[in-house]
């Protein structure tokens, strides 16, 4: 035996999880949620901790009665211990507070590697929770239950949680699929304009870059969804979740060890412009500008010919979006330049950049020519309508 040769191994690992619709989760006539519990455990009751949004449980006021209701009603299956209720928002990301908090329910709540953890919310708690949930005992089980349509179409139905810190979006992060996602549609009734809105971005970024199609269906339908139709949003984010969770799926790389990103499309930017407002642009407005920047960019470089451009613009905006670029000096252009570097850096490896070469085709650059973006940065206002 040679005690200097390497002892080489592998192993492959399946994830299997599923995504779930529904409406009104928590009425015991629902036995969806218990089913969910008692398909990890046949017998006996397992062990749940919940972690709600602050504003999930401000617009909701009966749901934290609801869900002790429900789960002592199925207590055969749920062993409800308690629920910690974390502001909504970016917020959540930007404070060590809060993971924390979550933590020390995880402890306090013996909640172990055979218990759950729900995490009722925006994209925001989602992300911190299930980051909590992954560093806790190496990895505890995960419910997410999203509430918004950002959160429902995309954030929440992946294999990725993170947290902010330095200043920077996502620094910190975990690969840890879930055990389950449910969406209830009922939880999109109560949401303000601007995150109905904002989910859409991430749609109208999933069709560009792989299915012309549902492209058209959002174009055709922008008035309805900018008018809150159910039935129309409904749709989109069964689609617009069913093509991000294919692309995780078959697209050979669900733990972005690679250094191409095509649902990163629009988000160097976006990511830097939320850090910039201090997270006043909500993430899919941000994203439905940092899009609009490289589709402007991508036409300069004659990827893209001028109709495309407008007529992706023109979408954009009817569904409501302002894409006015919120910066207002040359250190400010500086700084949102900066986040290409930055991008770079998060993904590692050399430069990806995302772009299209027509509707519902991607393609990846590796270098961005720095007049050129900046051109762009000065002719999209040109092309856009500032909105009030």
């Amino acid at each position: 035996m040679n005690l200097n040769e390497p002892i080489v191994q592998s192993f492959k690992v399946a994830y299997n999880y599923k995504l779930h619709f529904t409406e009104q989760l928590f009425s015991v006539e629902n036995n969806l949620f218990q089913s969910i519990l008692s398909s990890y455990k046949p017998e006996g009751a397992t062990k749940v901790f919940f972690v709600l949004d602050s504003g999930v449980a401000e617009h909701h006021s009966e749901l934290t009665n609801q869900i002790e209701t429900y789960c002592k009603h199925y207590a055969t299956t749920i062993q409800f211990t308690s629920i910690a209720i974390v502001p909504g928002g970016e917020q959540s990301k930007n404070s060590a507070g809060f993971i924390d908090e979550v933590l020390q329910g995880i402890d306090k709540n013996k909640i172990c590697r055979h218990s759950f953890v729900v995490a009722i919310g925006g994209g925001a708690v989602i992300d911190m929770v299930g980051y909590a949930a992954a560093i806790a005992h190496r990895g505890v089980k995960l419910i997410r239950i999203p509430t918004t349509v950002l959160s429902q179409n995309d954030s929440a139905v992946g294999v990725k949680n993170s947290v902010n810190i330095f200043g920077k979006k996502n620094f910190l992060g975990t690969f840890a699929p879930p055990y389950a996602i449910i969406n209830d549609s009922n939880f999109l009734d109560t949401l303000e304009d601007r995150d109905w809105i904002s989910g859409i971005s991430e749609a109208i970024k999933v069709a560009l870059i792989r299915d012309k199609k549902f492209f058209t269906f959002i174009e055709n339908k922008a008035t309805a969804l900018f008018q809150k139709d159910k039935e129309s949003m409904r749709y989109l984010i069964y689609r617009c979740a069913q093509l991000h969770m294919e692309h995780i799926a078959q697209g050979g790389d669900p733990f972005e060890s690679g250094s191409s990103r095509p649902l990163d499309f629009g988000h160097w930017a976006a990511h830097k412009l939320e850090y910039m407002t201090n997270y006043q642009l909500r993430h899919g407005e941000a994203v439905a500008i940092g899009m609009a920047l490289d589709l402007t960019y991508a036409h300069l470089i004659n990827f893209i010919d001028e109709a495309t451009l407008r007529t992706i613009l023109e979408v954009l905006e009817n569904v409501g979006f302002n894409l006015q670029i919120p910066i207002h000096s040359e250190k400010e252009l500086t700084q949102l330049l900066g986040g290409i570097e930055e991008f770079r850096e998060h993904l590692g490896g050399k430069l990806t950049i995302t772009l299209i070469s027509e509707i519902g085709s991607k393609c990846d650059v590796h270098t961005i020519d720095m007049d050129l973006m900046k051109q762009a940065i000065t002719l999209l206002p040109t092309l856009t309508t500032e909105k009030v």
